[in-house]
């Protein structure tokens, strides 16, 4: 696929069609590395670890006060009794 280098401001800008973000794992908004190796650009997805964010997440759901049960009603008997 040949495709031409833009002119962005005062940068230089390539259009990377859908398929070949999707061929990578990559889409829109996702941060990739990008690198030159022996006269090539080479462009790949940063991986997240898993639960990676997951901290931050459930401390913001407990400072917004949603951190009780969806279904309440299915807990267990002997909740009440738990001792933390």
């Amino acid at each position: 696929m040949k495709i031409a280098i833009r002119k962005l401001g005062n940068s230089h800008a390539v259009i990377i069609p859908k398929p070949l973000l999707a061929e990578i794992g990559a889409k829109a908004g996702d941060r990739v590395d990008m690198t030159v190796q022996g006269g090539k650009i080479f462009i790949a997805p940063i991986k997240k670890r898993p639960r990676q964010g997951w901290a931050e997440d459930s401390k913001a759901v407990a400072a917004a006060g949603n951190g009780r049960l969806v279904w309440p009603e299915f807990g267990n008997e002997a909740d009440e009794d738990l001792k933390w």
